[in-house]
């Protein structure tokens, strides 16, 4: 477990750090009068133009930085944003970390991320750890079906957002993709190609997002006649991806298609396929869910279940915004529509 802080670290030393004593001392004026010029009190207390200026200026030539801790001890605020999510090594959590990181900034907030490696009592200790360090809002992607310490963190009043993940019946904002319509989408693709042994790998098996693109799996094979297909596998990893298709490949009656819930399960497998010198897609068809640039620059660009990570990221971000400034705010249940890139790893098989 990891805790990321995004900052830019000052490159100079703690000891050399300039404060408003320096300050006041070059230019003889109190320190009262350096810190009420600073701190934009200057008319408040009526300090003259010229001296003003002066604090300004010696400020700027010292490069002096204001002490933003002290200033949050004062003003009871933090201007930082917790985001939980299960894992950056995955590609899409990583992604939606950074855009959701580029929204906040967009407040004059800061954002701590943290990782919960999808072990609910390392979601809890994060939960606790941020919320000591006075966070003013939290999103988070759950990891798994456990939910009282969140519900516990938004009864304290600190305004929470899930994305990705969530929990239908809990009072909590959420934005998501419709995970079932695109899972259908992709099992629909594959039938409509002449595929009909077609496996498919999940991650995850208590979330809610695994669950439903299941669903949608399912409803696509059953509405197109086909009722025996398989279901493997057991988390969003790299390794789950490669030991299952290890598996399915050592079969008599191998698949003819892999319909992988995540990137990091699609890179298990293509390892697998590889292994076993084995063509994508002239010996076995794949689809990934979630989309992301290295697809298109791969041996056989993948064909993929995109979701609106963008539109996640800003829709998430302002329901938590709303949040913090109108507390009477309805609670808002968002998916979002996904769609289905083709591009060239599905092969057509003969009618």
């Amino acid at each position: 477990m990891q805790t990321f802080i995004l900052y830019m670290p000052n490159k100079e030393n703690n000891s050399n750090k300039i404060n408003i004593r320096d300050i006041a001392e070059k230019t003889g004026l109190s320190i009262s009068t350096v810190s009420r010029v600073l701190n934009n009190k200057a008319k408040e207390y009526r300090i003259g133009k010229k001296s003003q200026e002066k604090i300004r200026k010696v400020a700027r030539e010292l490069n002096y930085v204001p002490n933003q801790f002290a200033a949050n001890l004062k003003s009871g605020k933090s201007n930082t944003i917790a985001l939980i999510v299960p894992s950056l090594n995955n590609p899409f959590f990583a992604e939606i970390s950074s855009r959701i990181n580029t929204e906040i900034r967009k407040h004059g907030y800061i954002t701590i991320i943290g990782e919960s490696d999808e072990n609910p009592e390392i979601e809890k200790k994060e939960l606790r750890q941020l919320v000591s360090r006075n966070i003013e809002g939290l999103i988070i992607v759950p990891c798994g079906n456990q939910w009282e310490h969140i519900d516990e963190i938004h009864n304290q009043g600190i305004p929470v957002v899930c994305i990705d993940r969530y929990f239908i019946d809990l009072d909590i904002p959420f934005v998501s993709t419709d995970n079932y319509k695109g899972a259908y989408m992709a099992a629909k693709y594959f039938i409509e190609n002449g595929h009909h042994n077609i496996v498919c790998i999940q991650g995850v098996q208590e979330s809610n997002t695994n669950k439903l693109r299941i669903e949608g799996f399912k409803e696509a094979m059953k509405e197109s006649g086909i009722n025996d297909f398989n279901i493997i596998g057991d988390n969003f990893t790299f390794q789950n991806g490669y030991l299952s298709t290890q598996l399915l490949l050592k079969q008599k009656n191998r698949p003819t298609a892999i319909f992988a819930l995540s990137n990091t399960i699609a890179m298990g497998c293509m390892k697998a396929i590889k292994e076993a010198k084995l063509d994508i897609p002239e010996n076995i068809s794949l689809i990934t869910f979630d989309d992301h640039p290295y697809l298109d620059f791969l041996a056989t660009p993948l064909s993929c279940v995109v979701q609106p990570v963008e539109d996640i990221s800003k829709v998430a971000v302002e329901l938590l915004y709303t949040k913090l400034y109108d507390e009477e705010q309805n609670t808002s249940k968002i998916l979002l529509k996904p769609t289905i890139k083709i591009r060239n790893s599905v092969k057509r098989l003969m009618d």
